[in-house]
């Protein structure tokens, strides 16, 4: 992010200002240096940065300049996709059919000609050594490069190998997505009528409704999208405690959950497929509230989105929107088989188990020397815990 911040800032000649302070603050301060009467920003959805631009207008109001908020981070803002009756949307497949025939304008060619201010005061980026030990490559350019690779190497076959954690079939522009680095429309304005090309083009569609859903009910960034699930019976104590973080630091005793958790840790990204296996194993094995797991995605993702984040979560529990049938419970075993069918995932983030040449790498336990240079037991019985996860769902089951 620094290098893209440096590479924009040449591209405005060297006038990009940078503020680390509240925006209320800065933006004001900026502002009024630059003696401007109208601020323009893009419009934000999510609780935070509602609230923030929320902020800003206010200090900008009583210094007697405008706030106009403009577009959204999306190909269709958050709340424009309704119901004949003008109500939002609560399952995504009715909802993409809208949002499909709504459509979005085209990307728009970027103006000629601009006069920046003159140097206000900057503050800087960080340098290098204050950045965290893996660095995300960022940047308009980087994301422009990294589509069109996609476009060459998976975008085809994205309906049939998006799934594989051990393959390279997903886009890796969530982070670019997440900052703004690229806009959806820019995507879709290139997508065709074609399995791998339609499939993506859904997967798009999902971020949009989760960013509607969220804007409808901010709430629900911390909170049950449906309410009764607070009521369900959910492991607290020391040994709940172990048990998180035991997943957090992949040390769970099953090979799937553990690679993924150890690949977040190691490069702060995760496979989509293997953020459903985690997600489920905490909510449904270890029995504990998917705020736990969102809280840890919040502080480790580097693509970190706070619609896509909560619901997501809240889909596997089976709380949110559209949500996982609340009696579908992942497989750990049976997942990693079927999306890592050699291990090579695994292999690559559990070095303990890399000695297993096969796909029998998701049972060590099964073998001999499986657990021999270190990998721990299960923590659990996942076949146990799955009739007890169904068993406490009943409890708080509609007739």
């Amino acid at each position: 992010m620094v290098a893209s911040l440096e590479s924009l800032g040449k591209s405005m000649d060297s006038k990009l200002v940078i503020r680390h302070q509240p925006a209320a603050i800065g933006v004001l301060a900026v502002a009024q240096a630059a003696a401007a009467k109208i601020v323009h920003a893009t419009r934000a959805f999510d609780p935070t940065g509602v609230a923030e631009q929320n902020a800003v207008g206010l200090a900008l109001k009583a210094a007697g300049i405008h706030l106009q908020l403009d577009d959204s981070y999306y190909a269709v803002a958050p709340g424009k996709v309704q119901k004949p009756d003008g109500t939002p949307y609560k399952v995504y497949t009715p909802f993409f059919k809208n949002w499909f025939e709504h459509g979005w304008h085209a990307p728009v060619a970027l103006a000629e000609g601009f006069k920046w201010f003159e140097p206000i005061e900057c503050q800087g980026l960080p340098t290098l050594s204050a950045l965290p030990p893996f660095v995300i490559k960022a940047g308009e350019d980087f994301a422009l490069r990294t589509f069109e690779r996609f476009k060459g190497r998976a975008l085809f076959n994205y309906d049939e190998m998006r799934n594989r954690a051990d393959k390279s079939g997903t886009s890796h522009l969530s982070h670019a997505l997440s900052f703004g680095e690229i806009h959806p429309r820019t995507i879709l304005a290139q997508l065709l009528d074609s399995p791998g090309h339609n499939v993506y083009r859904k997967e798009i569609a999902w971020r949009e409704f989760y960013a509607d859903v969220l804007w409808q009910n901010p709430e629900s960034q911390h909170d049950y999208y449906q309410p009764r699930f607070a009521q369900m019976r959910y492991d607290k104590g020391e040994l709940a405690d172990q048990r998180l973080a035991a997943w957090q630091q992949g040390k769970t005793g099953y090979p799937m959950v553990d690679a993924g958790m150890r690949q977040l840790l190691a490069t702060g990204w995760m496979h989509n497929r293997v953020r459903m296996i985690v997600a489920s194993f905490l909510v449904k094995d270890l029995h504990l509230e998917w705020q736990q797991g969102a809280e840890w995605f919040e502080r480790n993702l580097t693509d970190f989105d706070p619609a896509s984040n909560s619901h997501g979560w809240q889909w596997t529990a089976g709380s949110g929107t559209d949500a996982s049938p609340y009696y579908r419970v992942f497989n750990p075993i049976l997942q990693g088989y079927k999306f890592d069918p050699d291990g090579d995932y695994v292999r690559k983030y559990v070095p303990e188990l890399a000695h297993i040449a096969d796909k029998s790498i998701h049972e060590p336990w099964l073998l001999v020397d499986g657990l021999a240079h270190g990998y721990p037991s299960p923590i659990v019985d996942h076949s146990v815990e799955r009739d007890e996860s169904l068993a406490r769902l009943e409890e708080i089951k509609v007739n």
